[in-house]
């Protein structure tokens, strides 16, 4: 049984600041992940991976169609339920890290183990083993990550999306900023999910890392849709 189910997905942006003008970025949009599988969105810049995996993670209503993730329907869903997915079902690594300031690193990491129940001395231990497989030196984990370079952010972002073993993830460029050795890292996490039974989409501008993790690669460009 499929994790991840599209069918017939369609996404048209209204711009109102410019008279209502309409732009067509998806139709008839279809794909299904399996448990244990890794799939890549491909195509060309501007054809619609970028919002077609924000579509996935709630953050883009669909025009119209359906996303159905283990037992839960996204398209029509309450804020309430797609809260509820990515609490312990939905993970996601994003390009950016958002954060509250001043929060430690560690505590941002440990959060998606908190929120799932675990106990704080154990999430936080969890937390600072990721940080230490990733090289974020232990002299940064009490500071907020508002303050760090743009790798050091990005390996703070991808512990805290594998923090917790979500049965759903979907990664944006999960290597971008980070070099050889923390990118290998990264790709065993992704080897590691992938090996639990998570089911995985991401976007890897990066041929290499997307051919050693990836089982197959969705072109979405033959969903592009042109403008209305």
């Amino acid at each position: 049984m499929s994790a991840i189910v599209v069918s017939g997905l369609e996404k048209t942006f209204v711009l109102h600041n410019q008279g209502g003008a309409r732009i067509g970025v998806l139709q008839d949009a279809a794909l299904s992940v399996a448990p244990g599988e890794c799939v890549a969105l491909g195509g060309d810049s501007g054809s619609g991976k970028s919002t077609l995996l924000r579509m996935l993670s709630g953050n883009y209503l669909a025009s119209e169609g359906s996303i159905r993730i283990l037992d839960t329907e996204l398209v029509g869903a309450p804020a309430r339920v797609i809260s509820a997915l990515r609490t312990d079902r939905l993970g996601h690594v994003s390009q950016f890290l958002r954060v509250v300031p001043r929060v430690p690193a560690r505590d941002v990491v440990a959060e998606p183990l908190r929120a799932v129940g675990v106990p704080p001395d154990e999430a936080r231990a969890r937390a600072e083993g990721l940080l230490d497989r990733l090289n974020l030196p232990e002299r940064l984990w009490s500071l907020s990550p508002t303050t760090f370079s743009g790798g050091e952010q990005q390996r703070v972002n991808v512990a805290r999306g594998f923090a917790h073993a979500y049965p759903v993830l979907l990664l944006d460029e999960p290597t971008a900023s980070l070099d050889a050795r923390n990118r290998d890292v990264v790709l065993g996490l992704i080897e590691e999910a992938k090996a639990r039974g998570a089911a995985i989409v991401g976007i890897f501008h990066d041929i290499e890392a997307r051919d050693r993790v990836c089982d197959r690669v969705i072109d979405v460009s033959s969903f592009a849709r042109a403008a209305a």
